[in-house]
């Protein structure tokens, strides 16, 4: 896209350089560096240096494109192609010591690694007062729920360690969405044991040696949760619409599985509910799905198999010549043999 005769970049990054006085924020935009920062601030002055220069360049939306073509694509592997509406794209490198932020198109921002999507609502001043909210008629719950749930479980890709296992990633589900603005949650002990997580400290140990949040006491009814990763902080909509999310992420219809499934089963079924977006069939990336799931593809195909045998599938099968993985809800109209499975 050009505008003026010349091309529309949307690409801010910035690095943080380690100094003895604290890491240097050093922005490709900016000439000037900033002054040192403490370590334990500098990722939230570098999210809060690309969201600066996102609002001081605004663009229209029917102006912004996809910015990794720009690049060749060298961002992510090999997709079908772009697709769907283009959105701000934020991506982790060396560990945390390089940022991107980048309009992307919602195929590509799945396709890439260490990247959540930023809502634009997060990009406004924050001494602007909040926008009235229209009225709205009655809810109806998953309209909406499975957006923010696959937002949160996009940043948590991003934002835990590659290898979390499922019930870590189901309890760290809870425990962003229902953050207050401190970045505290409490959940009570009915909703651990309905998890079957109640009492799991190996659980809580496993994100806090991530450095995600700090280990809670769990002799309390009412467990007291504090987030150590500032992302959380920032987060819209406001908390009663992430509590709703929350609550649909408990039993993701259609693909809500007993409780006492394992959760592996529940964290692939999750996945695959936030990416029903249309008509049978269904289908996301199968890297994207490793990603999110933290499982590899092998572990994968054995999951949506178990999917199937439970009757919670129809069938699954993935594309010959993509990395796509199609798959149909047992109450679709078409049998088993009209979408067979190829590995």
């Amino acid at each position: 896209m050009r505008l003026g005769g010349a091309a529309v970049r949307r690409i801010w990054t910035v690095e943080l350089h380690p100094r003895a006085g604290g890491p240097n924020l050093v922005c490709a935009q900016c000439t000037a560096r900033t002054p040192a920062c403490e370590a334990a601030s500098a990722r939230s002055a570098a999210l809060a240096h690309l969201a600066c220069h996102a609002r001081a360049d605004a663009l229209p939306g029917h102006l912004r494109t996809c910015q990794c073509r720009a690049q060749g694509c060298r961002w992510h592997p090999r997709h079908r192609g772009c697709a769907g509406p283009v959105l701000l794209a934020l991506t982790q490198g060396r560990g945390g010591r390089a940022w991107r932020l980048a309009d992307a198109c919602a195929a590509c921002a799945a396709a890439t690694s260490h990247t959540a999507v930023v809502p634009d609502t997060q990009l406004g001043s924050p001494h602007s007062p909040a926008p009235s909210v229209p009225a709205r008629g009655p809810h109806r719950l998953g309209a909406e729920e499975h957006l923010r749930a696959r937002e949160t479980l996009t940043y948590l890709a991003a934002a835990l360690p590659q290898f979390t296992s499922p019930a870590a990633r189901l309890l760290a589900v809870q425990c962003t969405l229902r953050a207050d603005a401190r970045g505290h949650t409490r959940l009570p002990a009915g909703l651990l044991r309905g998890m079957r997580l109640r009492g799991r400290r190996e659980v809580w140990e496993e994100l806090a040696h991530g450095a995600w949040l700090r280990c809670p006491d769990l002799r309390s009814t009412q467990v007291e949760v504090e987030l150590l990763d500032a992302t959380v902080l920032d987060q819209v909509p406001g908390r009663r619409a992430r509590c709703r999310a929350a609550q649909w992420a408990l039993r993701p219809t259609p693909l809500h599985l007993p409780t006492a499934s394992p959760p592996a089963l529940r964290l692939i079924a999750l996945i695959l509910a936030t990416h029903i977006t249309g008509p049978a069939p269904h289908t996301v990336d199968m890297e994207v799905l490793s990603r999110l799931s933290g499982h590899s593809r092998q572990q994968i195909a054995e999951l949506l198999d178990r999917l199937v045998a439970l009757r919670v599938l129809t069938a699954w099968r993935q594309h010959r010549d993509t990395e796509d993985v199609l798959w149909e809800l047992i109450t679709s109209q078409t049998t088993v043999g009209a979408a067979p499975r190829h590995t």
